[in-house]
């Protein structure tokens, strides 16, 4: 006797889903070791489609061509001036190391007495003798110390995140040779995955619409705010006469990604340093320019998101920390943005469930 319809339409669903596991597992570990160069590809695609549009539009259609010159744009405009800067980062980096060994030779134990006589921190360092018998040489044995190990994670991560895209000659080749295709096609499979999606046409449309506002409030919102802060604590830095500029603007601009530690991780201990060295007008000079520039968040994001599309301080806190621990340097931006783009996700799927109530 035949099997019943019912009972061959899930075994053959069963059979279905079992094989899209497997494909889908497979294509994941054949992706894996190149997902950084292609997430960069990605990433860097969205940023210049507004601009493709237009220049194919110009070229009377030629979406080939405008993908191409878009990709060679690309090169000169954007990862010429990032290999530049990681090059300068790695030297100012051990500039910077050499800098804080010069710092600890100049202030020896014997003058660090004058710290007594500082509001806040005198008092604590005679409590500090005065309660475990801790002298002056053993606090700066271990200042200099935690100093130099936070220097050089500090300088680690920061040459990590400028290099990622660019660590080997492969991984920057395949993400020139994606970046071509994801210009040229990326419209097309947008559309495709668009069409995926088991809604309604107004459904479909508000959804895309609304991750993509998600989407343009973590690029240009979160993404541009922390380099124009960035870029202001170098320059900030210059003036100040404080070596390593560029280190301190790229550590500035990670740290702007983080909410509960922003800029002033860079520059209060920058200032505390301009203080210990008696340079008093640079050191009120840095901290009014950290803080106005710690104020540029408050205006610049609003300017550039709008209200609906605002993500939440915690959802980028988060992102950035599971993102750099599961993605590396990348999951600087993928990790916010993916967390943020799955809480659109589920917000808009409540407003649908609660306007069909």
């Amino acid at each position: 006797m035949a099997e019943p319809t019912s009972d061959r339409v899930f075994y053959a669903r069963t059979f279905a889903l079992v094989t899209l596991a497997v494909l889908a597992y497979l294509l994941f570990q054949i992706l894996q070791p190149f997902f950084a160069p292609i997430a960069w590809a990605v990433f860097i695609a969205f940023l210049v489609h507004p601009l493709h549009t237009w220049l194919a539009e110009k070229l009377g259609g030629r979406e080939s061509v405008s993908a191409a010159l878009l990709t060679v744009l690309t090169i000169i405009v954007l990862l010429g001036p990032l290999a530049a800067l990681g090059t300068a980062f790695a030297a100012q980096a051990a500039e910077l190391l050499r800098y804080a060994q010069d710092f600890a030779v100049e202030h020896k134990p014997s003058q660090a007495s004058d710290l007594e006589k500082m509001p806040v921190v005198g008092p604590a360092i005679v409590w500090l003798q005065q309660s475990f018998g801790i002298s002056l040489a053993q606090l700066q044995g271990w200042a200099i110390e935690g100093a130099r190990t936070v220097l050089k994670s500090l300088a680690s991560l920061g040459r990590q995140a400028v290099l990622g895209a660019l660590g080997t000659v492969v991984g920057f080749a395949m993400m020139i040779f994606i970046l071509y295709f994801a210009i040229r096609d990326g419209r097309a499979a947008f559309n495709d995955l668009r069409a995926l999606v088991p809604m309604g046409a107004e459904e479909r449309s508000r959804l895309f619409a609304h991750l993509a506002a998600v989407t343009r409030a973590m690029v240009y919102g979160t993404g541009v705010t922390a380099l124009a802060q960035g870029a202001l604590i170098g320059i900030g830095f210059a003036l100040a006469g404080l070596p390593s500029p560029i280190v301190f603007g790229v550590l500035a601009a990670l740290f702007a990604l983080v909410p509960l530690a922003g800029t002033p991780v860079v520059w209060v201990p920058a200032a505390l340093v301009l203080v210990l060295q008696e340079r008093w007008y640079a050191a009120v000079f840095l901290l009014v320019w950290g803080g106005l520039v710690a104020t540029l968040d408050n205006f610049l994001r609003p300017m550039l998101v709008s209200g609906r599309a605002e993500v939440g301080t915690l959802t980028v806190f988060i992102g950035v920390l599971g993102g750099v621990s599961t993605f590396g340097p990348i999951g600087i931006i993928l990790g916010p943005l993916v967390l943020a783009l799955s809480i659109a996700l589920i917000r808009f799927a409540l407003e649908v469930r609660a306007a069909r109530v």
